[in-house]
This record gives structure tokens, sequence and C-alpha cells, in this order.
């Protein structure tokens, strides 16, 4: 069967996640004042959410090898529909906390196929497909708010952007089952031991430690500007609420260049320098957010942070994938894990501190993890080249 029909799909279900994903932080100002959630109960959701895809992570890393992708992408997508549509109902803050990990839970499994299957079809090409994808979830993190802020002029309520995502994704999933029934075998399948992959030894590898390190800070960038930069601009800096959201499209707009572009650059400047070179620039970007309080500024410090930071991701777990090819849902599961830490960190960390000293003095914890990061990430350059050097003798 042709590459293109799995790869299609996989695209656009990473743009849905992408939209899915980051849906969350844009609607939290609309979900605090209609459930009634403190700033704490809202580092709260962020926590059970992270729970749900670290638990996610965890068991589609073990065991999605055993399952033929397409059909399991497809069911996961249909129960993802059942989930959003009763999130769509919920009437206080516990029923949001119970969809909110289930969905945690499913869009993990979802991010792990779709990383180990582009991995296996594009091989001979892995960081640049991996790259394109990650920019398709880029590109879904852009259209967010804006596809609020649209939807808002005809029917305000943050319920039904939920309810028309939930129609999309019924939608990929009757391509998914399309594409598996014309398929005369598993697009992923490639020869793989019986039982279950280990976290255990893959984590023997430092590189591999190293790896962890740079995705949970990663996680905790992204998420924790994602999650709380609109409530931020909004409540600490006073803009409205839309025009933080439009502020915020700076930031997703970067992650979908540098996402778009990054793989151009790797054979001028090699995987690990251009790795330092953009978390250079991520760091930059954060501090900029911090200290800066006009639109221009920010707008500024956003796009800055999106481009350091968007390229961050797949170039790390190409890099480790080909360390590694097939140890690829582990490594996949591994990253998801990570970087679902670091958005438990950046989500209640900052729900917490913001509790006790308000979301101005609370969105300091956006430069001190982008300082992780950066640090983390020259670790893994370092580890990665010393692996491939010594694959080398």
């Amino acid at each position: 069967m042709s590459r293109f029909h799995p790869t299609a799909l996989i695209f656009s279900g990473f743009f849905l996640l992408g939209l899915l994903i980051i849906l969350w932080g844009v609607l939290l100002p609309d979900l605090n004042r209609e459930l009634g959630m403190s700033a704490a109960q809202s580092g709260w959701f962020f926590l059970v959410m992270a729970l749900g895809t670290v638990s996610g992570a965890y068991l589609g890393g073990k065991y999605v090898q055993k399952f033929h992708f397409l059909q399991l992408f497809a069911a996961l997508a249909l129960i993802e529909t059942v989930i959003l549509l009763a999130i769509s109902l919920a009437q206080n803050a516990w029923q949001l906390l119970a969809g909110i990990f289930l969905f945690g839970l499913f869009c993990s499994v979802m991010f792990t196929i779709g990383h180990t299957l582009i991995a296996r079809l594009h091989a001979n090409k892995r960081a640049k497909m991996m790259g394109l994808m990650d920019f398709m979830f880029s590109l879904g993190t852009l259209a967010a708010p804006f596809l609020v802020v649209v939807l808002y002029w005809w029917l305000p309520d943050w319920r039904w952007p939920l309810r028309l995502l939930a129609v999309l994704l019924v939608a990929l999933a009757m391509y998914a089952l399309l594409i598996a029934q014309k398929a005369t075998a598993d697009p992923g399948a490639e020869p793989a031991p019986s039982h279950s992959l280990s976290y255990k030894a893959v984590l023997k590898q430092p590189v591999f430690v190293a790896l962890a390190f740079a995705m949970f800070g990663y996680g905790a960038v992204e998420w924790g500007n994602g999650n709380w930069f609109v409530s931020y601009a909004s409540s600490a800096l006073l803009y409205p609420t839309e025009q933080a959201r439009l502020i915020f499209a700076w930031f997703t707009g970067g992650m979908v260049l540098s996402r778009l572009g990054f793989a151009y650059l790797i054979p001028y400047l090699g995987a690990s320098r251009l790795l330092r070179l953009l978390v250079l620039m991520m760091l930059a970007g954060a501090m900029v957010l911090k200290l800066a309080d006009s639109s221009w500024a920010l707008s500024a410090g956003n796009l800055l942070l999106g481009l350091g930071l968007g390229g961050v991701y797949p170039l790390l777990l190409a890099t480790a994938m080909d360390l590694a090819p097939q140890q690829g849902p582990v490594l996949s599961g591994l990253s998801n894990i990570g970087g679902s830490l670091g958005c438990q960190l950046a989500g209640l960390g900052t729900g917490l501190w913001a509790n006790v000293s308000g979301i101005g003095t609370a969105f300091w914890m956006l430069p001190l993890v982008a300082l992780w990061l950066f640090a983390a990430v020259w670790l893994f350059s370092h580890r990665a080249r010393a692996a491939q050097a010594a694959a080398r003798i």
C-alpha cells in the first residue's frame, strides 16, 4: 500500500490533536468563570490531564506494537469523540476533571501511534517527516485561538468548540478505517519481539536519560506558556481576553514556522548545533515574555519562543530514534511521559503559585523551566554525539 494515505491520516490527526490540546488553555478563563474554578483548581485541571497523558504514554509505549496501528487509531478517535461530548455537558469542576483525565489518556496513545508509524514509514528522512508531522500539530495550535474567536461571534460558549472537534474526530476515524480495510498489511508493522517493550532497558543508556530530562523541560515550557499565557496577559497585564488570545497566536505561529523549516537547516548546522541554537532562541523568548508588557514586545517574545521551541521536540525524538530504531514506541512513550510531567509541573506549579502570589508573579515559572530545557538539551546533544561516535567504532 502507498505511504500517502497513512501519512495523510497521521498528519490530519496531529492537526486535530494540536487544536484540542491547546484549546484548554485558550478556554481556561471561560472554564474558570462558568464552573467557578479557582487558580489552584485550574492547576489541578492540568495536573489531571498530565496524569492521564503519562498513563497513556506508558501503556502506548509498551503495547501499541501488539495491535494494527490504523484500526487502533480509529478506535481511539471514536473514544475521544465520546469523551469530548461528555465534557461539553459538564456542569462542575469534578466532571471536567474526570473527562480531562480520559482525554489525556487516549490522546497520548494516539501520539505514540503517530510517532511510531511516521518514523517507520519514512526511516530514510525521519527528522524531516517528524518535523512536518509536528508542523501539522503546531498548525492546529495556531488555529485554535482563531477558531475560538470566530466561533464566539455566533456561539459564545466554551462547549461548542469541543462539539465541533468531536464531529471532525468521527471523520478522522472513518478515514482510518477506510485505509485499514484497503491495506493488505499494517503499514507500521515490522519484525518485533512478541513481548512488550521495556522502558528499563532504554533508561540504562545515559543518552536516553538526557532525552527524558529534555522532554520534561520541553513539556513545561510549551504548556506553561500554552496553558497560562492568556490568563497571565488578561489578569496580570489587563489585556482584553480576545487580544491576549491573538498575542498568544504569535507563539503558535512561531512553532509552525520552526517545525516547517528546521529540517532544512540540519545539513548546514548538524543536529546538535541546531538544537543548541533553537534552545538559545527559546530561552530569550521566555525572558522577554516575563520582562515585557507592551503588546508588540509580548508578540515578539511569543514569536521568538515559538521559533526556538518548535523544532526541539521532533529533532530530539528523531535523533533518539536514529540511535535505537527498534525502540521507537518506547522512545515516543518516554518523550510523552517526560513532556507530560513537565506539563504537570507548569500547570499545577503555576496554579498553586498564582493562588498564593498572583499570576503576575507565578508566571516566572516560564523562564525557570526554559532554563532547565536549555541545560538539558545541551546535555542530550553531548550524550548523542558520544553515542554516535561509539557506534562508529
